[in-house]
């Protein structure tokens, strides 16, 4: 994995940790959450989501 793809992944994990902070906040509802991590994936090229 090169730096540049290292540092798209780290963004990528930060906005995702960013939007579950909203969700527990109460700031978004679980369809949002969804749509809006749907669209990171497909923004970042993540295929998988093993995270959840």
């Amino acid at each position: 994995m090169d730096i540049i793809e290292k540092k798209k992944l780290l963004r990528y994990s930060m906005q995702l940790s960013m939007l579950r902070q909203l969700l527990s906040m109460k700031l978004i509802n679980d369809f949002e959450y969804e749509k809006i991590k749907k669209r990171l994936m497909r923004d970042y090229g993540v295929v998988s989501n093993i995270t959840t």
